[in-house]
């Protein structure tokens, strides 16, 4: 039942003692917002790794090759191992269950593009038509490489967003030719990439007409293929195993050579990632939660100081006939008031906090994405928060509820 009684001797209590007050709910006021900003840092740090894996499939495997560093069957160190069409096609042959893969043939650095007037300096790849699912390559107008591409050798283009808008401007830019070191490339497609400007800065051709046209021979740069799903990571480090093997026999070099073949695997990255940022989750929500029992700890010992300093009031309503249930709610509610208080000023000014972080890194490349918190979370931490202030409060109180009128009116 409200005691409007009560609850005005309660703010008359908190009024005589503004400075204790404050002070006791500055500790729970930190406590809660240091909490909602941890964790809302977390979940930003998670985000921004997460996002570094946007423009690739999590379960996508890379094969580079490399340079020996390791005397093998005679062979002295310091080969170059380089990959032929024939690697990627025993690779195609010998593993059905891969899903999709591609070889590359990449041309990084000055390779001149012009249209008309306009001209640039674009990275190229020459790659096969199941690359678009590997790179998660989005498709804005036209299409995407296809197999008679491939097979005929022709010279078809899909252009990033960079290059068509360095290029060709306003102008559309679908069945256009324009020219890759000086030799003429119809546009059949352009395409948008979530990993950002450099992404876009590249132009891919299919990989038999990187070969022919740029002196290529039957070299290729690398082989890229996803497998399973991002959870098979054991089931994917048995197939690169198998592959290595195949690999390492074709090029006689050694599997213990960690120079003559670069391979990463997405999924054991991004399972490593994940493995860190839980332990940084963890180790947030220990330094919030023990920020929070601090904030708690002052609230029981204000109580018990309140105890101390109203012990004679106290005996005076028990001589009168208060029951120690009504002591004990006085001093409980009063704990409430200040955790609640000072809580809820706690979580608004950590949201508030994190709304201001959120804006200063929008946008930007930084390992920061979308700083944010479960409001659920943020909720549910505050009423955990709210009951900890009434266990708080209920020791000083339970105090104060066996305290004898006698012993109390005696008190000085």
């Amino acid at each position: 039942m409200f005691d409007i009684d009560k609850w005005q001797e309660i703010y008359n209590t908190i009024r005589k003692n503004p400075l204790r007050t404050i002070l006791t709910g500055f500790s729970v006021l930190w406590g809660i917002a240091m909490l909602i900003v941890l964790l809302g840092m977390g979940n930003g740090l998670a985000n921004g790794y997460v996002h570094e894996f946007r423009d690739n499939a999590l379960n996508t495997v890379w094969f580079r090759s490399g340079q020996t560093s390791i005397a093998h069957d005679g062979l002295q160190p310091g080969r170059f191992i380089q990959f032929r069409n024939e690697d990627y096609d025993d690779i195609v042959r010998e593993f059905p269950e891969i899903e999709k893969i591609s070889a590359r043939f990449n041309r990084w650095g000055n390779n001149q593009m012009v249209y008309k007037n306009e001209y640039g300096a674009f990275n190229l790849k020459g790659v096969n038509s199941d690359h678009r699912e590997i790179e998660r390559t989005i498709i804005t107008k036209g299409r995407y490489l296809n197999e008679l591409d491939e097979a005929e050798s022709r010279k078809v283009a899909v252009i990033g967003k960079i290059v068509k808008e360095t290029l060709f401007k306003e102008e559309d830019a679908i069945g256009k030719y324009f020219k890759i070191n000086g030799i003429p490339f119809k546009v059949v497609g352009e395409f948008y990439d979530e990993g950002g400007d450099n992404e876009m800065s590249i132009v891919n051709i299919p990989v038999s007409t990187a070969q022919k046209v740029f002196n290529g021979r039957d070299y290729i740069s690398e082989i890229v293929f996803n497998y399973g799903t991002a959870d098979d990571i054991e089931k994917s480090e048995r197939l690169i195993k198998q592959i290595e093997i195949l690999l390492a026999n074709k090029h006689n070099f050694s599997l213990q050579d960690p120079r003559a073949m670069h391979v990463r695997n997405n999924n054991v990255e991004f399972a490593k990632i994940m493995t860190v940022l839980w332990a940084i989750k963890m180790f947030v929500w220990v330094i919030g939660v023990f920020t929070i029992i601090a904030g708690i700890v002052g609230i029981s010992n204000i109580m018990l100081i309140v105890v101390k300093e109203r012990t004679k009031e106290i005996g005076i309503r028990k001589a009168l006939g208060a029951t120690p249930w009504s002591v004990i709610s006085l001093i409980l509610q009063e704990s409430v008031v200040i955790t609640a208080f000072f809580g809820y000023i706690g979580l608004v000014l950590g949201v508030w906090v994190l709304q201001l972080i959120s804006k200063m890194v929008a946008g930007s490349d930084g390992i920061l994405k979308n700083p944010e918190v479960d409001l659920k979370v943020a909720i549910y931490a505050t009423i955990i928060l709210i009951i900890a202030g009434a266990i708080a409060g209920f020791f000083p109180a339970r105090k104060a509820a066996k305290i004898k009128p006698v012993v109390a009116l005696q008190e000085e």
